[in-house]
Formats: structure tokens, sequence, C-alpha cells
């Protein structure tokens, strides 16, 4: 069977144009479909996060939103730049191999900007 051709990660917002400023403006995510209450938006080739909105959504929990990048001290300083709530400045995790920062978006997930810096990451042509 044939892979997957890409994959999308839909979250629930009570304020859509809030995350559409935040991932549109702030992370500058291209956004490829505009279905009036969900908005998709291209995180990388192939992937894709997309926001609907939900006035009754509530605070999400257990998830994290993960972009990957080689330079997550500039993304880290735009989006503090851009108004992001910072929940933890850029450092090094030795357990798993990464630096990376979290912050929170306009409802409330947990974005996390990461590098890997485990030489097996390159292997899977990420």
């Amino acid at each position: 069977m044939k892979p997957f051709d890409g994959h999308i990660t839909f979250c629930y917002t009570p304020d859509l144009e809030a995350a559409a400023r935040f991932y549109g403006e702030g992370l500058q995510l291209p956004l490829v479909l505009d279905q009036g209450q969900c908005r998709i938006y291209r995180a990388a080739e192939g992937a894709y996060v997309g926001f609907c909105r939900r006035p009754d959504a509530g605070a999400p929990q257990g998830v994290i939103l993960t972009f990957v990048t080689e330079d997550v001290d500039r993304w880290c300083e735009r989006l503090r730049g851009f108004g992001a709530q910072i929940e933890k400045a850029p450092a090094r995790n030795p357990e798993y191999r990464i630096y990376h920062c979290f912050l929170r978006d306009p409802s409330g997930y947990l974005v996390e900007i990461q590098r890997f810096d485990d030489p097996h990451w390159a292997e899977f042509g990420a």
C-alpha cells in the first residue's frame, strides 16, 4: 500500500481569528484552505494543522504542537515579540537530544519549537 500523502492535525478553538493571527502571521504558516469555520495551514511538506471554531472548546490538555527548525532561538524571539506567552525559554534537553522552547497559543495549546540534535533524525530525511 502507498504511504499517506499528508497529515493534518485538527484543533478546536473558541477564537478562530486569534488562532489565524498566531499561526498565519506569528508562525508565518501559509493558509491552504479556508472552510469558513475551519482553516488549514501548511506546517511543512505534507504536514498541516487545522483550527476549527468551537465556542465551547475547553482548555486543551495533553497536546503539544511541535514545529521543527534549526533556528529555535530566532523563532522564540519572534514569537515573544508577537506577544506569545513563553512557557519555557530555549534550552537543551539531553535526555531527548533536542534544543527547544515552549509557548502558548491564543487557544491555550502548548506549542514547542524544537531542533533535533540526535543524528538519527537526519537519517529519515527530516
